[in-house]
């Protein structure tokens, strides 16, 4: 085994989440293998259609500039195996695997039951590695840092029984959020998205209900048209007989009263520290 931490062992897959920090994880992989991948690790990125445009264009400028290929995956309940390979012109914009997804499920996804991960980025990726890679055991790469130490004692209490091993490499190089900062802010290129404390409030799902409340009011200020696919979802399951499963979280207001709170007041609201991440955080 190498001392390398980026230096990984195959079969595997690079779980690319479309932030800076997975895009930072893939520039040191590059590196340790002379920009040039082996076939058995690819790098995958998991598009639930509720990603901010900037977050699609990031992942393909990563890809462009560094002379990657990046395999674009979406859920898609008609497919075979459930899978659909998508790319930066054909990729869901208006969150259509998401709502495919809820529909099928006649509930929304809520903190305590969060299928949306499982099966938006955990299963498309289970799906690539098994159906169109022919892997029967692999690892899984995904950008947890050095200073994430409680998201990295999760990967330990995972399910034994999947066919991958989850590795974090840049935990095990010890890099930090400084880190990534700094290179980012000298880079030739960067995700379009504001850096906050370390943080991208709007990166992954925009309104994601595992962001703090302030934290989705100062995007919907910025952007109100975002909440409008958020409101549609918890509108139709109004009224379907089963209404404690119609709002994405019991403990806090609708998202159609988080917009009003916002149009009712002149101010930006001050930003969430993380109340939760989802397995695609980043």
């Amino acid at each position: 085994m190498s001392n390398n931490p980026f230096l990984l062992e195959t079969p595997g897959v690079i779980n690319f989440s479309g932030g800076r920090t997975s895009g930072y994880m893939l520039r040191k992989i590059l590196d340790a293998f002379d920009n040039k991948l082996p076939d058995d690790l690819p790098v995958v990125f998991a598009n639930t259609g509720k990603e901010m445009p900037q977050t699609l264009d990031f992942v393909h400028d990563c890809s462009t500039h560094w002379d990657v290929p990046i395999v674009w995956v979406e859920w898609n309940n008609d497919f075979e195996n459930k899978i659909k390979i998508v790319d930066h012109n054909s990729a869901s914009r208006e969150g259509e695997p998401y709502e495919q997804l809820i529909d099928s499920k006649r509930f929304l996804p809520n903190p305590v039951t969060r299928y949306c991960t499982s099966y938006l980025k955990i299963k498309p990726m289970r799906a690539y590695c098994m159906f169109h890679k022919g892997f029967e055991y692999w690892n899984s790469y995904v950008g947890l840092r050095y200073d994430e130490p409680h998201r990295v004692a999760r990967l330990s209490n995972r399910n034994k029984k999947e066919r991958w091993e989850t590795e974090a490499p840049l935990h095990n190089a010890k890099v930090t959020v400084q880190h990534v900062y700094d290179f980012w802010k000298n880079n030739e290129f960067d995700l379009r998205l504001p850096n906050i404390g370390g943080k991208t409030p709007q990166g992954n799902c925009d309104l994601c209900f595992l962001k703090g409340a302030n934290t989705i009011k100062n995007i919907m200020k910025s952007d109100p048209k975002l909440a409008e696919w958020w409101i549609k979802q918890e509108t139709k399951h109004l009224g379907t007989g089963n209404d404690r499963a119609a709002y994405f979280r019991k403990d806090r207001p609708s998202y159609a009263k988080l917009l009003k709170n916002t149009q009712d007041q002149l101010e930006l609201f001050e930003f969430d520290q993380a109340t939760d991440t989802c397995f695609c955080h980043d």
